[in-house]
């Protein structure tokens, strides 16, 4: 039986190794996705602290300069949380794109592996025919012999 040879084979390697790098690229794309949020978090959470920062200050003596600095914070707070908002909405993004480029390359892959099978049945079918041809082959010569040996035998 002859050795299965993928004419192709390097392109198969070449998809192999896109589709590597297109999971890594997702990955970093993921990682820094939830980096962003967790950023956001943070930021939700510290103007959180500053509401209730507030809340005290009011409830005690009033001190106008803490209850004007706390305002700040807070609305401070509010332009970071926009701006890291917008900043999450573009990591979705690159992260929607590195999916679609993984999930593209993961096609390809997959056309050349069953572009590959295809290659594999075909030559194991020429290698049955093949085989059925030798095997005929041999049946014949082995009939013709036996034919030869019989005619001898009985002096035709």
């Amino acid at each position: 039986m002859g050795r299965f040879r993928y004419r192709m084979q390097s392109i198969l390697d070449i998809k192999l190794k896109m589709e590597t790098h297109a999971k890594q690229e997702f990955a970093a794309a993921k990682a820094a996705l939830d980096e962003e949020v967790e950023k956001l978090e943070t930021l939700f959470e510290r103007k959180a602290a500053y509401e209730d920062e507030a809340r005290e200050l009011l409830a005690g003596p009033l001190k106008v300069l803490d209850i004007m600095a706390n305002k700040e914070a807070i609305l401070r707070m509010e332009e970071y949380i926009v701006l890291q908002t917008q900043v999450v909405e573009k990591a979705k993004k690159k992260v929607e794109e590195a999916r679609e480029a993984l999930k593209e390359v993961m096609q390809e892959r997959k056309v050349q592996e069953k572009l590959k099978e295809k290659a594999f049945d075909n030559f194991l079918a020429e290698e049955k025919a093949a085989e059925s041809k030798e095997i005929d082959q041999l049946t014949s010569y082995t009939y013709g012999k036996r034919i030869q040996y019989n005619n001898a035998v009985n002096g035709d």
